[in-house]
């Protein structure tokens, strides 16, 4: 398991997407489904998407939930299996980046040409 580790150190951690991006899923049981990212994980390469992979957790009684039981939530998926979805079309795009007059960089949908920031 330490090897593990090195080698997600190792890699380069960066991400096309960012918390509140818009995406769709492109493989997998919710392929298809579009939702919100929730929250990024950039050291595993994961991101956390609104209403897509609902695993069964059991939990114990406590402050929040008294009666205990079985909830649903979201579990991370891959990063690889969600691209962005266009503001202008509403299907999955490429992201490409591009530098302003005012030398800001931002992110724009390659489909459209739309920024996306």
């Amino acid at each position: 398991m330490p090897r593990l580790k090195k080698v997600l150190e190792s890699h380069n951690n960066k991400l096309h997407v960012k918390k509140d991006d818009n995406v769709i899923v492109i493989t997998g049981k919710d392929k298809g489904k579009k939702g919100r990212v929730i929250a990024a994980y950039p050291r595993e390469n994961r991101v956390l998407v609104e209403g897509v992979n609902m695993v069964k957790k059991h939990t114990r009684p406590n402050a929040n939930n008294p009666q205990g039981g079985i909830i649903e939530q979201e579990a991370p998926i891959h990063a690889s299996n969600v691209m962005h979805v266009d503001p202008k079309s509403g299907k999955p795009t490429r992201i490409g980046y591009k530098v302003l007059d005012n030398g800001t960089k931002v992110r724009i949908a390659k489909r459209s040409g739309q920024e996306i920031d």
